[in-house]
């Protein structure tokens, strides 16, 4: 009672061992139930594998099969005094075991594509990679600097977030065909619905930010005599700065989940089109390991921006132990 007592604490915050438990903890859950799903046949296998034919013409080793066909088949040939068909439990073709999965996050970097004109696995991922980088960098570029400004002085406030508040409701991929027709057909348009998703979504979080810095730090500046370049310089930016670091990191991670729909636009490229052609192919463990290596991918620069703001403001960790 007293370890539960001590875990459901409200504002009590878990020691370093307990932190790092539940967080490994927090990918094993989800782990077990697709393990318990895959692998023990009484929870959930609808369909079976045909293991021997019999006389069954359309059977094949190998076969999937729905679970009823299958024992309407065995019924039949019971009847027919035939060969009786024989199979094991099993998932559907789109769910492959965890094992299935892990060997295809080895094997898709090192099967060559089945046609000249795809690309290996690591060369869609740079494709991506590039494509959320150059979206990003120019929504943070116009809105950062605009979202500051929106936070700092009413004027900008009201003159640029009534019509950001309108627009960020209207949906990124609508503006696809547009995108095209404007920017062509190669990456400019994925860009541009990367853009388009960050944003005004970037302007109005980085606004409200800006608006938790304390007044009195602003009071304070503007007695000493502080103008106007100044203040936004000197007082704002260096008091919002660490805040402003945690919000860009999460909002790259709103910038991923826009990828899928921006590589669909234009010329098919990145790890989207890596992703319709294995499952054109029915290769679903190479679709599910290419979903989990998204997800890597981002997890890893997360922890490494997180690891290198520790670095960059050293006094954001004193304050958190304090």
């Amino acid at each position: 009672m007293m370890i539960i007592s001590k875990l459901f604490s409200a504002g009590k915050k878990l020691d370093a061992k307990e932190r790092i438990a539940f967080s490994i903890f927090s990918f094993f859950l989800p782990l077990l139930i697709w393990s318990l799903i895959s692998y023990v046949p009484f929870i959930w296998h609808p369909k079976v594998e045909v293991s021997v034919p019999g006389d069954v013409s359309y059977f094949k080793e190998g076969l999937l099969i729905d679970r009823e066909v299958f024992d309407r088949e065995v019924e039949t040939a019971i009847k027919n005094s035939k060969s009786i068909p024989m199979g094991v439990p099993a998932n559907p073709v789109y769910l492959p075991a965890p094992h299935e999965v892990a060997t295809a996050m080895f094997s898709a970097f090192t099967t060559e594509p089945k046609r000249r004109n795809e690309k290996w696995l690591h060369e869609s991922l740079w494709d991506s990679i590039q494509v959320i980088f150059w979206g990003f960098l120019i929504s943070s570029l116009f809105g950062v600097p605009l979202g500051i400004l929106a936070g700092t002085y009413d004027v900008f406030a009201k003159l640029f977030e009534p019509f950001i508040e309108f627009f960020r409701y209207l949906p990124a991929p609508a503006f696809g065909a547009l995108a095209v027709a404007v920017l062509g057909i190669y990456d400019a348009p994925k860009i541009a619905i990367i853009f388009i998703g960050t944003f005004f979504q970037q302007v109005l979080v980085i606004s409200n930010t800006t608006r938790k810095l304390d007044p009195a730090l602003l009071e304070a500046a503007m007695t000493l005599g502080a103008k106007r370049i100044s203040l936004l310089f000197r007082v704002v930016v260096p008091g919002i700065i660490t805040h402003l670091y945690k919000d860009l990191r999460l909002l790259l991670g709103w910038a991923w989940t826009y990828l899928i729909v921006a590589e669909l636009i234009g010329t098919s490229s990145g790890i989207t089109w890596f992703i319709t052609q294995q499952a054109r192919y029915k290769n679903f463990d190479n679709v599910f390991a290419a979903i989990i290596i998204i997800g890597i991918i981002g997890l890893t620069t997360d922890l490494i921006l997180a690891a290198a703001g520790r670095r960059i403001f050293p006094w954001e960790k004193n304050q958190a132990q304090a």
